[in-house]
């Protein structure tokens, strides 16, 4: 359904794709997991035709976005990170108004709104301004305008941001049914949970580059070291961490020290009596399990949520 092929787009000096390539197949939802100023959002604008590549080639249904723009458009849905919606109409007018932008005839257009307003748990506040809706009403509002023409291809942009826990959930469903229905759904997130609950595959994306891909379990299987214990102190030296670094396979991040073991109850005696002997102050001790929490620090050296 998706493929893409060696995808570069620069802005300035900065290479903020770097030869991408992903395939997607048919009724998968594939995730694009990575922090903030990873790439994602470019990497959603390339897809949907909204930016044009250096280089590189995507294929969107069949069609080529470069060759074929018009009919790529028609085959998909976007929901951006910015809310896309003209405030002082009521929920109903804004899909209209978009449904029209579609060529979608009155008769059908009507029928689709009912669907996708009965859908997003909508259909009670159609004619109420949108400007009285809430953050995730706004949200669920912006999901159904791109539902609307029944896309084969679905791209969603960090779409629960900064939504109450309902939406959220309501949000999470819909996706669930999506899927179910067979609809392709590229989903970019820089939360794990929800990326571990709702997609087939995973793209792990860091400073324009997918570092690695599969489903939970192959992950795990690029991250060797992505179980054991994470011990927080009051401060580290250089020479405090050196020396630990001789200890065993570790990972710093500012005054926690990742010690990686997959034989944790074993081996926590041990670690925390080398942090003594290297007078080390410990104020808090986490044993971790890997997910893909543990599975990115492994990778990235950082955490998901860094700058």
């Amino acid at each position: 359904m998706i493929r893409a092929e060696k995808i570069i787009k620069t802005y300035g000096k900065t290479r903020v794709l770097n030869e991408i390539s992903l395939h997607i197949a048919e009724g998968e939802c594939y995730g694009l997991l990575g922090p903030n100023g990873a790439g994602k959002t470019t990497s959603i604008g390339v897809l949907s035709t909204l930016i044009s590549p250096e280089k590189g080639t995507v294929m969107i249904n069949g069609y080529d976005i470069l060759k074929s723009p018009t009919a790529c458009k028609k085959s998909i849905g976007v929901v951006s990170q910015e809310i896309a919606l003209y405030q002082e109409l009521s929920g109903y007018e804004n899909l209209r108004f978009w449904g029209g932008l579609y060529g979608i005839k009155n008769i059908e257009l009507n029928k689709r709104i009912k669907e996708t307003l009965e859908l997003l748990g909508l259909d009670n506040r159609q004619n109420d301004k949108v400007k009285t809706y809430s953050g995730g009403m706004k949200r669920r509002i912006n999901i159904a305008s791109a539902l609307l023409h029944k896309p084969k291809v679905l791209f969603m942009d960090e779409p629960t941001v900064g939504i109450d826990p309902q939406s959220r959930n309501l949000i999470f469903e819909i996706i669930e049914k999506l899927r179910k229905e067979g609809m392709t759904i590229v989903y970019t997130t820089h939360y794990m949970e929800e990326a571990e609950r709702l997609c087939d595959r995973i793209g792990i994306i860091d400073n324009g580059e997918i570092i690695a891909e599969g489903n939970l379990q192959e992950l795990k299987a690029y991250a060797s070291e992505s179980e054991g214990v994470a011990i927080t102190f009051t401060s580290i030296s250089e020479q405090q961490y050196q020396s630990l670094v001789k200890f065993m396979k570790i990972k710093r991040s500012e005054n926690t020290i990742y010690f990686y073991t997959p034989e944790v109850q074993k081996e926590l005696a041990k670690i925390i009596l080398k942090c003594t002997e290297v007078s080390l102050d410990i104020t808090q001790i986490e044993i971790i399990k890997s997910n893909l929490e543990t599975i990115f620090l492994s990778l990235t050296g950082k955490k998901l949520r860094d700058s």
